[in-house]
């Protein structure tokens, strides 16, 4: 019988590995079976559960006002932006951000950055999902946080979107942070009528769990990335934007004359899992909009691979990928 390949997982930019603290907390709420709408004693205790998980996860990310709960970040965008009109999005935005209604696409440069923001309500990410590049706005947005929240500090924005299965809390949850509940439009149903649905309540106690967990294995992660950047340079490959502010837990790479997919089935049979941009996108290999908003041709951005880092990434996870890209880059240039 053949030995079981031993794998590193480097995508937790698409979803990183639940906490245990969140899949302890996920089972327990298993047992909490009772709606929390209902009304009888049973209806009641879980309601009492719910809330007090959204109270943790406010306290967790210091969010003082109201937190709608969803079932992801695709959803608190489409809540967020329901009924606002036309709302001006950077060209570089997640597709679920695109997706959701109309409004003036915001240039960005080469860094992925945009320079000169309009006047008004913005949909505007926080750190890119393929990038990493970090992007600042006014307080009157939507700042997408799916991939900041539970690492860095929240900004000062009208409203935030989270993402649980982000952050190593259960997939199917997330929120959305409102500073003022007369921003949204409320619909009817749960969530105080801004979201129909019976509430996920194992999933919010994940949610709260995982946020809560520890964070000091986030200070090793710009240590981690200069180490791979300086190993792909050496290697001969390209930093997509390596002069941007990029949070240090995702990484874009470009190795010529070899296009991503032929990387991804070579990393993959070597037992290591990266991707090729946003994990809603990558699947169907389809080039990037994000970098296309940045001036790469087709066939660049077609040579590109994203590496992301989560709380189960080590030194020597990093150290053993980083021989792998260098060995993969120069047996390319020998055959050639």
């Amino acid at each position: 019988m053949e030995p079981t390949l031993a794998r590193t997982y480097l995508d937790h930019a698409a979803t990183t590995p639940m906490r245990p603290e969140a899949i302890a907390a996920v089972a327990e709420g298993m047992t909490r079976w009772a709606n929390p709408s209902s009304p009888h004693a049973e209806g009641r205790a879980a309601r009492a559960a719910l809330e007090d998980a959204r109270r943790r996860i406010a306290a967790a990310l210091d969010w003082p006002h109201h937190v709608i709960l969803t079932s992801g970040a695709s959803e608190a965008i489409a809540l967020g932006l329901r009924g606002r009109g036309e709302v001006p999005r950077l060209a570089v935005e997640h597709d679920a951000v695109l997706r959701a209604g109309q409004g003036a696409i915001i240039p960005v440069d080469a860094d992925g950055v945009a320079r000169s923001l309009p006047g008004g309500f913005l949909a505007v990410q926080s750190a890119n999902s393929e990038t990493g590049v970090l992007q600042d706005a006014p307080q009157s947005a939507l700042r997408d946080c799916s991939q900041t929240a539970g690492k860095m500090p929240l900004p000062d924005a009208d409203m935030i979107v989270v993402s649980a299965h982000k952050l190593g809390g259960p997939p199917g949850i997330g929120a959305l942070l409102v500073r003022d509940l007369g921003l949204l439009d409320p619909t009817g149903g749960q969530e105080r009528g801004y979201r129909a649905g019976t509430e996920n309540l194992p999933g919010a106690l994940g949610f709260a769990a995982a946020l809560e967990a520890p964070r000091d294995w986030f200070d090793a992660m710009a240590g981690f990335r200069a180490d791979l950047d300086a190993a792909v340079l050496a290697g001969g490959g390209e930093i997509v934007v390596a002069e941007a502010p990029r949070i240090p837990t995702i990484a874009a790479y470009r190795m010529p004359g070899v296009s991503s997919a032929a990387q991804l089935i070579r990393f993959d049979m070597a037992g290591f899992a990266v991707s090729a941009g946003s994990a809603c996108s990558s699947g169907s290999m389809r080039p990037s909009h994000v970098l296309a908003a940045m001036g790469y041709s087709p066939e660049a951005a077609g040579e590109v691979v994203r590496v992301s880092f989560g709380w189960t990434t080590t030194a020597d996870d990093v150290a053993r990928f980083a021989d792998l890209w260098t060995r993969t880059a120069r047996d390319v240039r020998r055959a050639a």
